[in-house]
């Protein structure tokens, strides 16, 4: 397989799809090979590793790699790459959150891309110190790479809205997951860390959302949330030539969001 180098456009695409078999039958296929991504990062899978089909685990010239959850039907992130990485692997070393096929790395020469589904505080915040404390171990993860010189793109389903911006209605959410002071707190210090939020860099308009309830009819609507991104350590800000919401794709009740790289 011929290796892609940073120096040519490298396109990568991350979507939660609500279901890997879902999205397939959906027409996944003929969106990834339109666009021809190079890297496609999907997250919310819902396979385990032992029944992902065939068709799923070899489309087109991708390699493919899969975190799935010890418990079916449930979590999971898969990446498919047309670039050999260098290195691969999952999570980052915490049995509780690594058990849950939440994060998937592949390493090339010049990043490490982390695929990323992280938790939901849940409905009455059951699951929020668990989100919390999956958001310190990461953050502290992701830190001792920055340490070491790396470059890095996590790219993924953050559950979480970052400002008011990010929200068609942030007054009304201000007590509900995915919008309290203490989940958005973990955002500013990712960037304090020495990220970018990768969109934020082109595009500053409100009304952009990666996500909305299906329940409510709410993307007919634009009544969304934005908690889908690409964030970019610094050393990557002058590669980034576009990053971009695909809010016109279906499928899945988040929509994809889209990064270029190129020297």
């Amino acid at each position: 397989m011929k290796i892609k180098q940073i120096n040519k456009p490298v396109k990568i695409v991350s979507w939660n799809v609500n279901g890997l078999r879902a999205i397939y039958k959906k027409g996944f296929e003929g969106f990834i090979r339109q666009n021809d991504f190079d890297i496609v990062c999907l997250q919310e899978i819902k396979v385990h590793n032992d029944n992902i089909p065939g068709e799923l685990k070899s489309i087109g010239k991708y390699l493919s790699y899969f975190s799935c959850a010890l418990r079916p039907g449930y979590s999971g992130v898969a990446t498919y790459t047309k670039m050999a990485p260098q290195n691969t692997g999952y999570g980052f070393g915490i049995k509780r959150f690594d058990d849950e096929g939440r994060v998937l790395w592949v390493e090339y020469k010049d990043f490490i891309l982390f695929n990323t589904y992280m938790p939901n505080g849940g409905r009455d915040k059951i699951r929020l110190s668990y989100k919390l404390d999956f958001y310190y171990e990461f953050l502290n993860y992701l830190k001792s790479l920055l340490k070491a010189g790396k470059n890095i793109i996590v790219a993924g389903d953050v559950n979480t809205a970052h400002k008011p911006i990010d929200l068609a209605r942030p007054k009304q959410n201000e007590n509900n997951t995915g919008f309290l002071p203490e989940e958005r707190e973990w955002i500013d210090r990712l960037l304090d860390a020495g990220f970018l939020d990768a969109f934020r860099v082109f595009n500053n308009k409100p009304d952009n959302y990666t996500w909305w309830d299906y329940k409510t009819g709410a993307r007919q609507r634009n009544v969304g949330w934005r908690i889908d991104y690409f964030f970019i350590s610094q050393g990557l800000k002058k590669m980034v030539k576009q990053c971009a919401i695909m809010p016109e794709v279906m499928g899945s009740d988040h929509c994809p969001v889209f990064l270029e790289l190129s020297s």
